[in-house]
């Protein structure tokens, strides 16, 4: 099939894949979508079948993870992965287990789960080099407005990376196009997608966000509002990505003896301080430090007053013994 007998909303969504395709042509890479089988990771994996079509050399399969977090996800799991077998793509149904007490949410369980299944092994058996998020400009607009209410910094406001993790690579080729995009790109290739009815629950901030939030600022403030905080995420990261490596150089010379050094810690730019923390907390266990566990721990350096420690998620305690910082779990 030639790209002229493709719609033009399928036509875009190939074209955002076709770099990703050329590097797993050329490093011989296995290439992975994950498919839930709604209209943006659908369209990602026809697009991918639709390449695999086209280069016979290229290894291309699909992962479908059910969370299990509703009745009959079984189900739904097997037919997507019936509606990928039908094109030509590969694809295997990994049932996950969520840990719904470990994190700060439900969401964030069923992301780290969905993420551990999609790096482990495909329908081939084999671990894929790169794997494809179908993630839109909308959901990148929608992730920058909600790490600005958290109040979590610069990094929260970089939003999703194009490109992040090694071995496998995970990589989110859809982030200039839209969501109505996807869903015109399936209409386009004549393919059904699944409508996962918890996308419809404002019981999830990201829902409200979408259906309440983003309307109201189109309306009030003109259209353009989404691009514009996907643009601001794609100058956030920079900034990020900079700050972090600063930090990530400083870090070492801080720990020792089983410790981070308050007085060193104190010395480094406020910039850094927090980001060194971070990373010192998720290497002692803390599962997804916030920003609220982060500046607990430095309230033990910025603001000393012979404090007791801080207890934070994964049952790791935070103290202060003279000049050091110490990270332990209690012990049973």
């Amino acid at each position: 099939m030639s790209t002229r007998a493709l719609g033009p909303r399928a036509l875009a969504v190939t074209r955002a894949l076709a770099p990703v395709v050329a590097e797993a042509l050329d490093g011989a890479l296995r290439v992975r979508a994950a498919c839930s089988g709604g209209p943006d990771s659908l369209a990602l994996a026809a697009a991918l079948a639709w390449h695999a079509r086209r280069e016979p050399a290229l290894m291309a399969e699909a992962l479908v993870v059910d969370h299990r977090l509703q009745p009959g996800s079984g189900r739904v799991a097997g037919r997507v992965a019936e509606q990928l077998d039908a094109l030509g793509l590969a694809a295997r149904v990994t049932a996950v287990d969520v840990d719904r007490g470990a994190g700060p949410g439900p969401e964030a369980a069923a992301r780290r789960a969905r993420y551990a299944a999609l790096r482990g092994p495909g329908p081939s058996g084999a671990a894929s080099g790169l794997v494809l998020l179908g993630h839109t400009l909308d959901d990148q607009a929608e992730t920058v407005l909600l790490g600005l209410a958290r109040g979590s910094g610069i990094r929260s406001l970089a939003g999703m990376p194009a490109r992040s993790g090694t071995a496998p690579v995970l990589v989110r080729p859809l982030l200039g196009l839209r969501r109505a995009d996807t869903a015109a790109a399936c209409a386009d290739w004549g393919l059904e997608p699944w409508h996962d009815p918890q996308n419809d629950d404002a019981a999830y901030a990201r829902v409200r966000v979408r259906r309440e939030i983003m309307p109201l600022l189109e309306a009030r403030l003109g259209p353009g509002i989404a691009r514009a905080l996907a643009r601001t995420a794609s100058l956030a990261a920079a900034d990020a990505d900079l700050l972090d490596g600063l930090a990530a150089r400083a870090a070492p010379g801080l720990v020792g003896d089983g410790g981070l050094d308050a007085g060193a810690l104190a010395a480094q730019p406020p910039a850094l301080r927090g980001r060194i923390v971070r990373s010192w907390l998720v290497g002692a266990g803390v599962v997804e430090p916030s920003a609220a566990h982060t500046g607990a721990v430095l309230a033990l350096v910025e603001d000393w007053h012979g404090q007791r420690g801080v207890d934070l998620p994964g049952g790791v305690r935070v103290v202060r013994a003279g000049g050091t910082l110490r990270a332990a779990r209690p012990r049973h």
